[in-house]
């Protein structure tokens, strides 16, 4: 009979590290919120570690322009939901992980009872809202949140309100971004990213989930990992909390699909974000205000009298749109085009 713990033979070798460690990744529970570029390189890794369990969170299927970073899947895997693509591939590489695949947005509804049965939370979100969202959650119920975040040949790695021997816990996502929200940085298929950097920060994400059971006291709490790796370079720079106070979560972008607008076309006031060439080049119709501008147009979104919906190129500037609008009219029906149209001016 072969001995159970041969797999973690290399790691539990490690000085430090022993069985004992090896027993705390048995019994943690991790959340990876994200099956993407990220997400995949940490299941990975953390899988093949001995975490006991792990939760998959995401709502996307995968498409043939993940591929080059997204690494679980293959060409096979196209148009399936991933986080059932990556629950099978991953329980293959070690089957006595439990994986439990959740198909699932993540939003202001449901986080709180999602993230409640888990130890410690991963993001691999490309989209500033539900960062935000994940990490007031932490927040409020008082969990750790491992954060990482691409763009072109830059990555970040932290994590995120981590409890203190004093008791008071080490700085959240709002102290070093305190307007994220706001931000306009494109995703991936917008700015571009070099694959490989993915898998190093998702690998970092993985590093800082395995040291926060074993030996959290050398972890990135309180501290942001920067690379570049065009250049090579990296650095570590020290963060502090701010006075910024938490109490409440933020209220999700409500989204409808292509497929559905072109349903119910009729029953939705549209307006398109862009700027007015863009508009001019290609829409799907609709009255077009900047996204910029909306502030000197809203009698005539008051005036709307069914729900309106925003449109862009990626769904970017239609969320902001409807953040916008909803702080000033919070009883409006307001809707985000998901994803945009990117898709239909290929």
């Amino acid at each position: 009979m072969s001995d159970p713990l041969e797999r973690y033979h290399c790691q539990i070798a490690l000085p430090g590290f022993g069985i004992l460690s090896q027993e705390l990744l048995k019994n943690a529970k991790i959340l990876i919120v994200g099956m993407g570029g990220l997400g995949c390189p940490s299941a990975q890794y953390l899988v093949s570690s001995g975490v006991g369990t792990i939760g998959l969170a995401d709502d996307d299927t995968v498409c043939e322009s993940n591929l080059h970073r997204q690494i679980l899947y293959t060409p096979d895997d196209i148009g399936t939901c991933k986080v059932d693509a990556a629950a099978k591939k991953l329980q293959q590489q070690n089957p006595s992980v439990s994986i439990i695949p959740y198909r699932l947005k993540v939003t202001s509804s449901n986080v709180m009872n999602l993230i409640s049965e888990f130890d410690l939370i991963i993001e691999g979100t490309d989209n500033f809202e539900t960062k935000c969202l994940l990490n007031d959650a932490c927040v409020l119920s008082g969990k750790p949140l491992v954060y990482g975040a691409i763009y072109q040949y830059e990555g970040q790695v932290s994590i995120w309100n981590v409890l203190q021997k004093d008791g008071t816990y080490s700085p959240n996502y709002r102290d070093v971004f305190p307007n994220a929200e706001e931000s306009q940085v494109p995703n991936c298929r917008e700015g571009g990213v070099l694959p490989t950097l993915a898998g190093i920060v998702g690998c970092m994400q993985a590093g800082e989930t395995i040291k926060y059971f074993t030996n959290p006291e050398d972890s990135l709490a309180g501290k942001l990992w920067m690379i570049n790796v065009l250049n090579g370079s990296a650095q570590i720079i020290k963060l502090r909390k701010t006075s910024v106070q938490i109490t409440d979560l933020p209220q999700t972008v409500q989204i409808v699909t292509f497929e559905q607008l072109m349903q119910e076309k009729h029953s939705f006031e549209i307006i398109d974000v862009r700027r007015p060439e863009e508009h001019q080049h290609f829409n799907i119709g609709g009255t077009n205000i900047p996204v910029e501008e909306l502030q000197d147009h809203l009698d005539y979104i008051s005036g709307c009298s069914g729900p309106v919906l925003f449109y862009c190129q990626s769904g970017k500037r239609s969320a902001e749109a409807v953040r916008k609008i909803k702080k000033i009219f919070p009883e409006k029906e307001v809707f985000s085009l998901k994803d945009g149209i990117h898709k239909k001016t290929q």
